[in-house]
């Protein structure tokens, strides 16, 4: 199949830059290895988010909402909503694995759940690949159990079980008061020396008073040296101890792919971590080529959210259209 543009991921960056694309003038092809949203779609199942409605839009699609701020499943309805609008092509559970070629001939090489593969033919790519599904791991003994995990749906599941929660930022926190709250026995583990200055507001007095009040058991200054079947060992700034687990729920964070990136070509700056890219096109150091979204940050995964990164579209499908000599709006 040929087509001017790829995408490489169907989140609201990518979807922002599809519809851009479109808008001037640029057949684009969006290539997504989960669902639509995929990292929307893994957020938990109850999340509210921390900005305002219009704050998250894209394509000029108003986003209403029954409340102040967004729920999850509000933003799936609507970035759903504004992909159909624009009538974006996007071919769901399809992994790139390899991009050949080069500038104005690039090769896109993919493969389907059914391992499937596919090959598109781009005169130019954007990655909008996200980092939700690269967590940061402890790298302890015992991370591989069944009863790990980096990622956090709804409390339910740990009724009446003891949970360690790893972590000291918001996920960590709005886990652990969840959880606590649907009679979880939880113990929250953080390396700093107190929660993360960066907890939302609203949610820090209320982890803090349940700490205080006994109701979550809270180890500071400390981590977990390994994870067995039916407890786990923690450094303490007291010393090691073991306490009694059930479930692991390791909040610590996500990275970029930085290894798929590189293998395509992108270069990085060895003392930040970001990859090279052209500040006013973001095309990268592979000509034809562009980064969007957080992808942009590198390892600085907090500097850019779907608030900021929509705006790459733009500049991106400027570019994109100069070059193959359309107009863009």
């Amino acid at each position: 199949m040929k087509t001017a543009a790829i995408v490489v991921g169907a989140g609201p960056t990518g979807l922002a830059c599809a519809i851009e694309l479109k808008r001037a003038g640029v057949e684009a092809l969006v290539l997504e290895k989960g669902c639509l949203l995929n990292s929307i779609y893994n957020y938990p199942t109850h999340m509210t988010f921390f900005t305002t409605p219009e704050l998250l839009e894209i394509g000029g699609i108003p986003f209403t909402c029954a409340g102040e701020k967004p729920t999850r499943l509000e933003a799936l309805k609507y970035y759903r909503g504004v992909a159909r609008h624009y009538e974006l092509r996007v071919r769901q559970y399809e992994r790139v694995e390899e991009i050949q070629g080069e500038d104005g001939d690039f090769r896109v090489l993919t493969a389907d759940l059914w391992g499937r593969c596919h090959a598109y033919s781009a005169r130019k790519v954007v990655l909008a690949t996200g980092y939700y599904d690269r967590p940061n791991l402890l790298n302890v003994p015992g991370e591989e159990l069944p009863k790990v995990s980096h990622y956090y749906k709804e409390p339910h599941p740990y009724f009446d079980t003891d949970v360690a929660v790893i972590g000291g930022r918001n996920s960590a926190a709005i886990a652990s008061l969840e959880l606590y709250r649907a009679g979880a026995r939880v113990t929250l583990i953080h390396r700093g020396e107190t929660l993360s200055d960066h907890i939302k507001y609203w949610i820090r007095p209320d982890l803090e008073n349940r700490i205080r009040n006994g109701e979550i058991r809270a180890y500071f200054r400390s981590h977990v040296l390994e994870i067995l079947p039916e407890e786990i060992v923690v450094q303490t700034p007291q010393g090691v101890i073991r306490l009694e687990n059930d479930f692991v729920l390791a909040m610590t964070g996500y990275h970029p792919d930085t290894a798929f990136l590189a293998a395509l070509g992108i270069r990085f700056d060895p003392a930040t971590g970001r990859p090279w890219t052209n500040p006013e096109t973001l095309e990268s150091a592979r000509p034809g080529i562009y980064l969007a979204g957080v992808v942009v940050a590198g390892v600085h995964t907090n500097e850019i959210f779907i608030e900021n990164g929509r705006h790459h579209a733009h500049c991106i499908a400027r570019d994109i259209a100069a070059r193959l000599g359309l107009s863009s709006s």
